[in-house]
């Protein structure tokens, strides 16, 4: 028996919540964690390697690029057809004997988990590798209601012992190197030797023995799903280690949980993804381990199924047509490991569940465009087209990203309806944008106008107004309005270019300024200018147009100026001013 709450089609998508919402903006995290030299050599190694294993088992497929065509089309089929996709789900999952729970948001998700497991008497649950539980921050929410839950996967089993967070899709503790990992489990794994080694092989002895009494005795495991199957309710979890394949078979009850989109439509479609997402994620031809289940199985395997449909914002995203390929995603990690941000910056600057190129646009897109601190991400990119170029089902990240930051934009100075005006001291209303459509203009830069006077109110009175503006202009705001009124005018133009030695005066002896105060030092902090010049070409233009014009007819290869155009590029209509 199933549970089924879709909502009514005219209800507003709910936003994502939990491990999705960054507490620091990318720029001052990343600069943070830049600091750590050694994090930044674990994941430069880590990720070289991977890319390098990736390249040579893709280069062995002639047909590569039809199968991430192939990928991309059968994701674009699911998002069209999602509805009936997952009630299709729902019935064939049901028939074999599984219960599926529809969660609209992450704490729906964790209440569902945490009442099922509480239900089965257990105190304890054991944890496949999972994206989805990490996003709603599962395993806090089951350690508030007095349940431990025991990572098996070994980087999140590294992560989870040394009370760290996730920094990477694949690789969870992509941050540490084998040095590291040997002192968190001499600290933390009591029943481990001394006599411990930083070998991979005696790390993943010690790993192994500390799980396997944890395989044996506990009741309740919790996975994610790298796939589900509509046709035929089955689900799908690939993994390198086996430790998936013994929490699916030995406990008593197993709950999954899977976002909506990751359906494929049926059992065939498999084929495609078995192919991509191994090349694409581990540098392998296929997965040591491939998992698959169908409802319940008398006698064999856990007699008591669930499923839990997890929403959690992928519908809002799912609404918007330019960023809705984000949902595409198989969690492979292709875009982290050539991603030259990431390689720099680490998944933690990132501040999500999802780092790297993806959570960038993934995350930003699960909970809106609602903080400075996730607004941040789309810019966290320097938009070289790695990531579009490695992703195995063909999402054009650096499109979505340009989309995020127009949205980015758009928030901060469209226009908001005149329901959102504000009341001034005196009674009447300022609207701190004019209402004037989508895609707004450039009268809102100095808030609002004042209907009490049709003079309008003094300068006083617009001051202190301004400073009550719920989002008054940034220093952005102001320079692109400066900008906007020095170049639209020659005149002006022209007087600005006077100030030209003044950029010259201040920098350095080898001609470069390396420091400029306020918003202009996000370009000399990373970088110098070189000064300019002693003079404009504008300005040499019009010392020198005559001159070139004489010399041009001379040649005879272009005919006489026409009389009629002004030779000085000073000389403009009035109406141009």
């Amino acid at each position: 028996m199933s549970r089924t709450a879709l909502g009514m089609p005219a209800v507003r998508p709910v936003r994502g919540q939990g491990n999705l919402h960054a507490e620091t903006a990318f720029p001052a995290a990343a600069r943070a964690e830049m600091g750590n030299t050694q994090m930044r050599a674990n994941i430069r190694h880590a990720t070289h390697t991977i890319r390098g294993k990736r390249a040579n088992v893709v280069n062995e497929l002639p047909d590569w690029q039809a199968l991430r065509s192939a990928g991309s089309a059968l994701k674009e089929s699911v998002m069209a057809n999602l509805p009936e996709l997952l009630e299709q789900f729902e019935a064939n999952v049901t028939a074999r004997g599984g219960t599926v729970h529809w969660a609209r948001d992450a704490a729906e998700a964790n209440r569902i988990i945490t009442n099922l497991v509480q239900a089965t008497g257990s105190t304890e649950a054991i944890k496949i590798k999972s994206m989805a539980t990490a996003e709603i921050d599962l395993e806090r929410h089951l350690a508030e209601h007095g349940i431990t839950a025991t990572e098996t996967d070994l980087a999140e089993l590294i992560v989870q012992l040394g009370h760290d967070r996730s920094s990477h899709i694949l690789v969870p503790a992509i941050h540490k190197n084998r040095h590291e990992i040997r002192e968190i489990f001499l600290r933390e794994m009591t029943e481990t030797d001394e006599s411990l080694t930083s070998e991979p092989r005696d790390l993943a002895e010690a790993a192994r023995a500390h799980l396997r009494e944890k395989f044996l005795s506990t009741k309740v495991a919790i996975s994610g799903a790298n796939f589900g199957v509509a046709e035929t309710g089955t689900l799908t979890v690939v993994e390198s280690e086996g430790n998936g394949r013994m929490c699916l078979t030995l406990p008593e009850t197993l709950i999954t949980v899977m976002g909506i989109e990751k359906l494929v439509p049926t059992f065939a479609d498999l084929e495609v993804y078995l192919q991509l997402l191994p090349r694409s994620s581990t540098g392998e031809r296929m997965n040591p381990y491939t998992s698959m289940w169908t409802g319940v199985t008398p006698g064999d395997g856990p007699q008591d199924v669930h499923v839990v449909l997890l929403d959690n914002g992928r519908s809002a995203v799912l609404s918007d047509p330019a960023g809705r390929s984000a949902l595409h995603c198989i969690r492979c990690s292709a875009c982290l490991n050539v991603c030259p941000v990431y390689e720099q910056a680490g998944g933690h600057a990132y501040g999500s569940t999802y780092p790297g190129p993806i959570g960038a646009i993934l995350s930003p897109q699960l909970t809106g465009i609602t903080s400075a601190e996730n607004a941040s991400l789309p810019y966290a990119s320097t938009l070289c087209g790695a990531c579009y170029d490695v992703c195995p089902v063909k999402i054009n990240i650096p499109e979505i990203l340009v989309h995020l930051r127009d949205e980015d934009v758009r928030t901060k100075h469209g226009q908001r309806p005149a329901a959102d005006a504000v009341p001034t001291e005196d009674g009447a209303t300022a609207a701190l944008q004019t209402p004037a459509g989508p895609q707004g203009t450039a009268e809102n830069i100095g808030g609002g106008r004042s209907t009490g006077s049709a003079s309008g109110p003094a300068p006083g009175r617009v001051r202190r107004l301004f400073q009550r503006l719920p989002h008054p202009p940034s220093e952005m705001d102001l320079m692109m309005k400066g900008a906007s009124m020095v170049m639209s005018s020659g005149r002006r133009m022209a007087l600005a270019e006077r100030a030209l030695p003044l950029g010259r005066a201040v920098a350095g002896h080898d001609r470069r300024i390396s420091w400029l105060p306020g918003m202009a030092g996000g370009w000399t902090d990373v970088r110098d200018i070189p000064a300019p010049p002693r003079e404009s070409f504008r300005n040499w233009w019009a010392q020198h147009a005559d001159e070139t014009q004489d010399r041009v007819r001379a040649d005879g290869t272009v005919p006489d100026a026409d009389p009629a155009q002004p030779t000085d590029p000073h000389q403009v209509k009035e109406g141009d001013r």
